[in-house]
């Protein structure tokens, strides 16, 4: 079933509303996704939760982004989202920048959530993600521009995100030979760009007085558990869960551990902590 919801703007958001029953469990995919690949945490959860998984505006192919959407937009949707669900509270589960999103969601309405789990949110803590002076966005703007999608990504995934060189270029290249993920790669630069328009943000943070998980994996670069070092120090209560042998995309290669993890916050609020 999908859920539409208008939002200030005019746009329409729009969410995969899975089923189940219980409390709402909304989810806040990763960058160059619709929700898809949290289909099997999803799937784990229904028996005793609703979960919904938002399509995020700023993937949305149906939504022109000649301007690129502020993230401001972004949690418009997601506002919107929790609206059309009866006004919440819901529990967040956010992953990679949609975990950025989550946050910035709970500063922006913080009665409409019960709790959060964070799965390696790309806050910024000092410098930005993008390099000095923002260099790696220059790269991978122009390969963009010259119709190379795939080594745009390359160059995120090696500069911004961590991965080893093979790495890399085994995404990138899977990226330039899929036409969807074409299409998306350069509305996951953007997404890259907005992070870093955010700035540090760990005051604001500071204020989120609802319980939140912050889930990380030892497999993972290691600025991602320093930038989950930094939201354990400033949010109150936070707590920190280290998923082993596991990197960023536990979701896919472990979705019933990710989904004991959410379901355990979302069954504690619930009840009331």
């Amino acid at each position: 079933m999908i859920i539409t919801a208008k939002t200030a703007d005019g746009t329409e958001a729009r969410a995969i509303d899975d089923g189940g029953d219980g409390p709402v469990i909304l989810v806040l995919p990763p960058g160059l996704d619709d929700g898809a690949s949290w289909a099997k945490v999803a799937a784990r959860l229904t028996a005793h939760h609703r979960v919904v998984r938002l399509h995020r505006r700023r993937y949305r192919l149906d939504l022109d982004q000649d301007v690129p959407c502020t993230t401001a937009q972004e949690v418009e949707h997601v506002l919107a989202v929790v609206r059309a669900l009866g006004g919440g509270p819901v529990v967040l589960a956010g992953h990679s920048s949609g975990a950025v999103i989550a946050l910035e969601a709970m500063v922006a309405a913080p009665a409409a959530f019960s709790g959060a789990v964070l799965y390696e949110p790309p806050v910024v803590i000092g410098p930005p993600l993008g390099g000095p002076d923002g260099e790696i966005h220059r790269r991978a703007r122009a390969a963009i521009a010259a119709g190379r999608p795939g080594r745009a990504m390359r160059v995120f995934v090696r500069d911004t995100v961590g991965l080893p060189g093979w790495a890399a270029l085994l995404v990138g290249w899977f990226v330039a030979v899929t036409p969807r993920l074409r299409a998306l790669a350069p509305r996951q630069i953007e997404d890259n760009v907005a992070m870093d328009a955010l700035g540090v943000r760990l005051d604001a943070y500071a204020g989120i007085s609802v319980p939140v998980v912050l889930l990380g994996g030892d497999r993972s670069p290691a600025h991602l558990g320093e930038r989950l070092d930094a939201l354990e120090r400033v949010i109150p209560g936070a707590r920190r869960v280290l998923l082993t042998g596991q990197g960023h995309s536990a979701h896919a290669k472990a979705p019933d551990r990710v989904a004991e993890v959410v379901a355990a916050l979302a069954t504690e609020v619930s009840r009331g902590g």
